[in-house]
């Protein structure tokens, strides 16, 4: 499965064939991995997390302590946000890694299938908006938004899959 990721998310040019798995993928993993090993900005991300979780008494430091914070009843929980940005983050990423995909494996119908994922990002930030803003009826129109770019980011995605079988069937007819 790494040899897969690392293949996929670092190599120039896909590298498919049976005889390039073992020595040459491993050591392009350990270059790889090198780019992820500065861990200060993640250290600091975590050193803040932890500060704000564990500050005794917030109101001594001329900060409101977590309890005289009040939101309303309809606000969503910190696992909640966690689920809605992580989630919003990955589609991000799947979209890069499509786009990466039809990049280098020079299947150009892939990078259709990035551009049909658009849409459904765009639905996506609609619901956070409106989450954020404790579901306001101001921003009820955020709703029948969402709910449209869903429709289209469906049907975009859906035929972004149909040109990749299209592409694919056309390819495997001239092996």
């Amino acid at each position: 499965m790494a040899t897969i990721a690392t293949t996929l998310l670092c190599a120039t040019r896909p590298r498919f064939s049976a005889s390039k798995i073992g020595v040459e993928n491993r050591k392009h993993a350990n270059s790889c991995v090198g780019t992820i090993r500065d861990l200060k900005p993640v250290a600091g991300l975590l050193g803040a997390g932890l500060a704000v979780v564990f500050v005794g008494n917030a109101s001594a430091a001329g900060l409101p302590s977590l309890d005289q914070l009040s939101e309303p009843a309809n606000a969503l929980s910190l696992p909640t946000w966690a689920i809605h940005v992580s989630s919003v983050a990955e589609w991000i990423a799947a979209m890069a890694l499509v786009w990466q995909y039809g990049e280098k494996s020079e299947f150009e119908s892939w990078k259709g299938l990035s551009w049909g994922m658009v849409p459904l990002l765009g639905g996506a930030f609609c619901a956070c908006t409106w989450h954020f803003f404790y579901n306001s009826e101001s921003l009820e129109v955020l709703v029948a938004l969402q709910a449209a770019l869903t429709v289209i980011g469906n049907a975009t995605m859906c035929f972004a899959a149909f040109r990749i079988y299209k592409a694919s069937e056309g390819r495997s007819k001239n092996l």
